[in-house]
């Protein structure tokens, strides 16, 4: 494995989907006579070439100085983003590759866990050291703060819809929580943590018992979730949608139910954020027991909950949403701490494969991979997966320096914010319903998605022309 050493970069706050416009290769002083302000958004920051500076003490932490950013990190966002485009608008097109409806995962079901460890692994770099905690602290707020705003601002209301370029917000309806408020309370969480509990006596061979503490925020933030998870006892509940006067009720009365309608994720967000500011098309609406035409209208034979509003991006999985955040801040304490490639993979691999095993292991034992709840077991194989492409696109990228096969995923990773709020604006595509074939109606969506569903179509027919069953 040749002896590259990559590049490491600190990152803003905005770096958990985010793009740096900008950068600068620049040479700076070791890091012990420099201290990068926070704002300092173009410092970057690596390692000595020659391995880490030792004092007296051997546990002490390696001393910093600077390289240029590790483009691996900035390939992972951008796929994450192109992979949550993709999902996002051939999802409905092809579901195959759109969230799982409720159990089990598919591929768009490993976005959010992408974004959350990228999130944390940028802020090992960012936070490693600092000259005033307060001054940190304030600014992680605010910059936590500003990011759930711009969430509610493109996810909030109508910005831009696909029919229409008006812009309003039916404040009845606001939706509290989002993709990008996800990300900032589990960054707020995960950058709290780097920075007010760091490691005391770095030990290069005990990556768990430096940041016992860390592991034991984990651990807390597990054990409370499970408790209200399967703890809480959900009664029966009704509800009326927002346009439609007709009253639903469903009957739960139970404890521990993992079901879309009785669990105490969905009664807690109904509770604390109110029904009518939950996401109103919940994926779960992709199920058998709702999905009863071809055009995946409701009918009134379904189950009740099957018209109820769910959040997934809810306040109870945002507790296993901030762990997944602090998990990908140890692979980043790795990727600060140690030099050697070889080294860096396998403390990361044993990590890796040892989140999907254990992950593996809570679904055998009847823990669903769940993506709505963010149940521990999807939190385990998803952080897991996402350790094993890492460690993959490090040594295509910084290891053996394929930067032109992956350029343009890094280029998307560098402007990650940007893209994600053209994407989720609907900008984007409404740019792409302007290119059409003679009518408006005939463009590039509306034609890939006739394409599909001529195709599926002919197979269904086919299916009961030949008495075939058709629901595998």
């Amino acid at each position: 494995m040749a002896d590259f050493e990559p590049l490491v970069r600190r990152r803003d706050v905005l770096d958990v989907v985010v793009d740096h416009q900008h950068q600068h290769q620049h040479q700076h002083q070791l890091y012990h006579h420099h201290h990068p302000r926070l704002d300092d958004d173009d410092h970057d920051q690596g390692f000595e070439e020659d391995g880490p500076k030792k004092t007296a003490n051997s546990s002490s932490k390696p001393i910093l100085n600077s390289n240029p950013r590790v483009a691996s990190l900035d390939v992972l966002r951008g796929l994450s983003v192109l992979l949550m485009t993709v999902v996002d608008y051939g999802g409905s097109v092809f579901p195959i590759i759109g969230h799982s409806p409720w159990n089990g995962v598919h591929l768009a079901d490993f976005v959010m866990p992408f974004f959350l460890f990228v999130a944390g692994v940028s802020l090992a770099i960012v936070y490693k050291k600092m000259s005033d905690k307060k001054e940190a602290t304030w600014k992680v707020v605010m910059r936590a703060l500003k990011l759930f705003l711009l969430g509610v601002l493109l996810q909030g209301g109508y910005l831009h819809g696909i029919t229409s370029m008006t812009y309003g917000v039916d404040i009845e309806r606001m939706r509290w929580l989002g993709i990008l408020q996800r990300i900032a309370v589990a960054y707020l969480v995960a950058a709290l943590c780097e920075i007010w509990l760091p490691c005391r006596n770095w030990r290069k061979e005990g990556f768990l018992r430096n940041y016992l503490l860390h592991w034991g925020i984990v651990l807390v933030l597990s054990v409370l979730y499970l408790g209200l998870l399967y703890g809480l006892y959900v009664p029966d509940w009704q509800f009326s949608p927002v346009n439609n006067n007709e009253v639903y009720k469903v009957t739960c009365s139970a404890r521990g139910n993992l079901g879309p309608g009785c669990n105490s994720a969905g009664m807690i967000d109904r509770y604390v954020l109110g029904i009518n500011h939950l996401y109103a098309k919940p994926v779960y609406r992709n199920l058998k027991e709702c999905s009863v035409a071809y055009n995946a209208q409701l009918n009134q034979s379904v189950p009740s909950w099957c018209h109820a509003p769910f959040e997934p991006e809810g306040i109870l999985s945002s507790l296993t949403a901030a762990v997944t955040c602090i998990i990908g801040l140890q692979y980043g304490h790795i990727l600060v701490q140690l030099q050697d490639h070889k080294e860096r993979l396998y403390n990361w691999s044993l990590f890796s494969f040892s989140f999907m095993a254990l992950g593996l292991l809570l679904s055998f034992l009847g823990m669903p991979l769940n993506k709505s709840l963010y149940t521990l077991s999807y939190l385990l194989v998803t952080v897991g997966s996402t350790g094993i492409t890492f460690c993959l696109l490090y040594v295509l990228v910084d290891v053996y320096g394929w930067r032109g096969v992956t350029f343009v995923f890094e280029w998307v990773g560098k402007h990650a914010l940007s893209i994600f709020i053209l994407v989720t604006s609907n900008i984007a595509v409404i740019t792409i319903q302007g290119f059409y074939w003679k009518s408006p109606d005939n463009n590039i969506p509306s034609f890939c998605s006739w394409k599909y569903k001529d195709t599926q179509s002919k197979v269904i027919r086919g299916c009961f022309a030949e008495d075939k069953d058709c629901s595998t």
